[in-house]
């Protein structure tokens, strides 16, 4: 048995530190499966105390680790490290606190997403960002990617709901960022750390703000015979200064897929269907359903359907959250990419995707937050096909090139992980990745949390550091 196990073997019992083949199996992958590692074993603990042990012991022996969740990571974010560990966090699970007073819940990273709005639904509270795996995806994970979700628009991100962060650093300090106010003086710790995708350590406890339910929703289904018009709808709403919970563009061959998989009813005929969702106070929907219907009709949809009920309102979202794994049905393989563009572009921004698409020869699934501008492409193709996944990452690379090129962003919520890792340059400057990896090293000296993800190439060497803490000199952390 290596050292590293048998070190590893003095905090976890055998149970808990995976090392057969079918164990390591089972985590070599991510919701990315075009990329496969396994790693040398994977560690399960059941306490925060646990966690902070396993990182000290990493950093004591240099040893690689990746903090997991549910995997749902569709970047390659929880690929494991060939020789390292994995850290999964499924079962530091508990949701440590709920104050309907205060509107805050303070949560384990292995809470499931959903399960937290569950917890606050009998205080008429929920919580605001709602990924598409909202069912499966853990808090932990959404901290590390910044997720976001189709009610972002509204809302905002997982940084926007993120009040306090307690978190063992690579180094094996345990810090605490912000905590329960919504107040804060001085740098924002907690949006530093939300969306590092591992790289600076591991969150143990994370204070979520939640928010008063809507009394009232208006769901709006409307189906255009272009994507181009759908995208053009999106634009002609946001302008007349409507701000909807909710904004949702399928293409045709995401419909078919839903309408397989959940049975949904879309408008047909359609090559794209835009869902709207307003929600607030009953007196500000009644008003802002009567202009949102004015905007529909003019922007000439072939139908519009609102929802008469609570359950046609959840059928309608019920296909749109299935329809990433009932692509699944088209296609025995599938790239998810995960560009922005600015919104008033989104309607070019399809076209063009139409158009490499046609040209590649390969089909293209649009499923996305219209709102803001967040693409996600589904790229079909077979793995069993020579050379098919090399024409799809092609393809894959030229919808992000685009979208750089137009002012927008390679990623909207999934991150960089390990796919789009070879883009950063298309996006920032050499000045600005410097400045990256030297905090990023700031956290983690010996680049031991989660690495090869993010940055293209090989890592900057790691910066050392004596006596007080960088981040502890500018105020950022604070030592338990």
């Amino acid at each position: 048995m290596p050292a590293a196990l048998q070190r590893l073997a003095q905090i976890l019992p055998a149970d808990r530190l995976l090392t057969s083949a079918a164990e390591l199996a089972a985590y070599e992958s991510d919701g990315l499966t075009a990329f496969r590692t396994r790693p040398l074993a994977i560690a399960v603990p059941e306490t925060q105390e646990e966690v902070i042990a396993l990182v000290r012991l990493c950093h004591e022996l240099q040893l690689h680790f990746v903090a997991r969740g549910s995997g749902t990571s569709l970047s390659g974010g929880s690929l494991p490290v060939v020789g390292g560990i994995v850290i999964t966090l499924n079962r530091l699970n508990r949701i440590l606190k709920l104050d309907p007073d205060q509107r805050l819940a303070i949560v384990e990273p292995g809470v499931i997403n959903s399960q937290v709005t569950t917890a606050a639904t009998p205080h008429d509270l929920h919580y605001a960002p709602d990924p598409s795996s909202q069912s499966i995806c853990t808090i932990g994970g959404n901290v590390a990617f910044n997720s976001g979700g189709a009610h972002c628009l509204k809302y905002g991100m997982t940084s926007n709901h993120v009040l306090g962060i307690k978190a063992v650093l690579a180094t094996g300090e345990v810090v605490q960022f912000g905590g329960e106010s919504r107040e804060s003086i001085g740098p924002d710790a907690c949006g530093l750390f939300t969306g590092n995708e591992g790289l600076f350590g591991i969150a143990l406890e994370i204070t979520l703000q939640l928010l008063p339910r809507a009394e009232s929703f208006h769901t709006v289904l409307a189906g255009y015979q272009t994507l181009e018009q759908a995208g053009d709808a999106v634009s002609a709403v946001i302008a007349a200064g409507l701000l909807p919970g909710a904004m949702e563009i399928m293409d045709a061959l995401a419909l078919n897929a839903a309408k397989a998989a959940v049975h949904a009813e879309y408008p047909p005929g359609c090559e794209a269907v835009l869902i709207v969702e307003l929600e607030g106070p009953r007196e500000s929907v009644a008003i802002e359903k009567q202009s949102l219907e004015a905007i529909l009709t003019a922007s000439r949809p072939v139908e519009m359907r609102p929802a008469r009920d609570a359950k046609e309102r959840l059928a309608i979202w019920k296909g749109r959250k299935s329809a990433f794994s009932a692509v699944g049905r088209l296609s025995p393989d599938f790239i998810v990419q995960d560009g922005v563009v600015p919104r008033r572009r989104l309607g070019e921004a399809l076209r063009r995707i139409d158009s490499m698409s046609k040209e590649a020869g390969i089909r293209v699934a649009n499923v996305f937050h219209a709102g803001d501008g967040n693409l996600h492409p589904l790229i079909l193709f077979n793995g069993r096909e020579e050379g098919a996944l090399e024409r799809a990452e092609d393809l894959a690379g030229r919808i992000l090139k685009m979208c750089v090129e137009m002012g927008g962003s390679i990623t909207g919520e999934h991150g960089i992980g390990v796919e789009k890792r070879e883009f950063l340059a298309d996006m920032f400057n050499q000045y600005e990745i410097d400045a990256m990896l030297r905090l990023r090293a700031a956290f983690d000296p010996h680049g031991i949390a989660n690495p090869g993800k993010m940055f293209p190439g090989k890592e900057a060497p790691s910066l050392s550091h004596h006596g007080l803490h960088p981040l502890e000199k500018a105020g950022i952390i604070s030592r338990e």
